[in-house]
């Protein structure tokens, strides 16, 4: 600490998040140091506190029991859920008042408004896209990229090899997430959104409106999740770990659904990898992910002093160092535009395909309930590709349960 501040003049904020891999923490960490450093009056603890399905008991144990962080990084899907517990302040006229205000990514505003309030500000975005083996795509003589599913599915079957002829699969086409989780959830909907369907019909975002039975762009996506597997393309993750790239890493699977926060983990292995937008059936589709900052009713001075902190995280500056050492897409319009980030963007062209997939970027409703509707959703998606049920009848069941808990 800087002499000239005495320890009761100091503002503690509490910062919770669940940023991953490991490496990704340590340029946060770097950068609240900077922000501690600048600001001997305000002193940022930043936590760890697990993976977001880890999260959400932790989040509502921490406002119930009246003991929130003053910060809290997470999805912006918990937004509705936390506006019904009154917990959060809202950010119209902090950000309104704010220089960096018109910096922000309009696209993300979608992300920070539920019932014409802004509760939260985006940290940083990413989108999903399908990471590649480009070695192993020449090995098995592919020289064009797919760009439909059907593409999509007959070059997986092309990577799906016994490379040492023992009659056993040594490499398959493609990674698929399994588990009810939202990261399963994030993924799977590109598809489905892909395939012409939607969540929500028309304008009521509520989770009675949610339509999955009959839905033909989902009942197509989940056919064409299982269609890899019974193919024998697909290899299916451990339970919940659909985000880890070991395999892909080691060549045993040559496709795997991910997105630009992985681009460092990748640069750092130094193995040959590129990108390609998900294949689309009827039209192009991505999951716009990334994580918001909500701040928490506390005292106005933590509220104000978190507000700083939130305010250093939409700089031009932060975004830029973020985005260097993570991949992540950076949130402020300046920092995609300076010098410094498109000169990585040069050095990292796999950042291209995100930042060109933005425009098709959708984003996961924000009602109270989405994580009842995602864990239902997941659910489906685990039962179709485990085989227990066929797209139609395991959609049919998710209704049924979402219509005793909302109709």
């Amino acid at each position: 600490m800087r002499t000239g501040v005495k320890a009761d003049k100091v503002t503690h904020v509490t910062l919770w998040h669940g940023v991953n891999p490991p490496p990704n923490r340590d340029v946060l960490q770097k950068l609240v140091n900077k922000f501690n450093q600048a600001h001997p009056d305000i002193q940022v603890e930043s936590l760890y506190v697990g993976q977001q399905d880890q999260q959400t008991p932790k989040i509502l144990a921490a406002v119930v029991g009246n003991a929130p962080p003053d910060i809290l990084w997470y999805n912006p899907t918990i937004a509705g859920q936390l506006v019904e517990l009154d917990a959060l302040i809202p950010l119209d006229e902090m950000l309104a008042n704010s220089p960096v205000k018109d910096e922000i990514d309009p696209t993300l505003y979608t992300s920070m408004e539920y019932q014409g309030k802004i509760w939260s500000v985006p940290f940083a975005t990413n989108n999903v896209g399908i990471f590649y083996r480009p070695s192993l795509f020449k090995a098995a003589g592919i020289t064009e990229l797919p760009l439909t599913w059907e593409e999509f599915r007959q070059v997986a079957k092309k990577l799906t090899r016994d490379i040492n002829n023992d009659g056993k699969i040594d490499q398959h086409g493609v990674f698929l997430p399994l588990g009810k989780g939202e990261f399963t959830v994030f993924t799977w909907l590109p598809f489905m959104w892909s395939g012409g369907g939607e969540l929500v019909n028309g304008y009521s975002q509520t989770a009675a409106a949610v339509e999955l039975q009959g839905n033909q762009g989902a009942i197509a996506a989940l056919n064409f999740w299982r269609t890899l597997i019974t193919d024998g393309s697909a290899i299916l993750s451990g339970p919940e770990r659909g985000y880890e790239t070991d395999e892909l890493i080691a060549g045993n699977v040559a496709m795997q659904l991910s997105g630009p926060w992985t681009l460092g983990q990748f640069q750092e292995t130094g193995i040959d990898y590129d990108v390609l937008p998900i294949p689309v059936d009827e039209v192009p589709a991505t999951s716009i992910g990334g994580e918001n900052l909500f701040l928490f009713k506390t005292t106005p001075q933590q509220q104000k002093a978190a507000f700083k902190f939130a305010e250093y995280t939409l700089s031009e500056e932060f975004q830029t160092e973020l985005a260097l050492g993570t991949g992540y897409l950076p949130i402020n319009l300046k920092s995609r535009q300076s010098a410094k980030y498109q000169a990585f963007v040069d050095q990292v062209p796999q950042v291209k395909v995100f930042l060109d997939q933005d425009k098709y970027g959708r984003s996961r409703p924000i009602f109270p309930d989405y994580n009842r509707i995602s864990d239902s959703v997941g659910r489906a998606v685990e039962s179709v590709l485990l085989g227990k049920n066929p797209p139609a009848k395991a959609l049919q069941k998710t209704q049924q349960r979402l219509d005793l808990i909302f109709k």
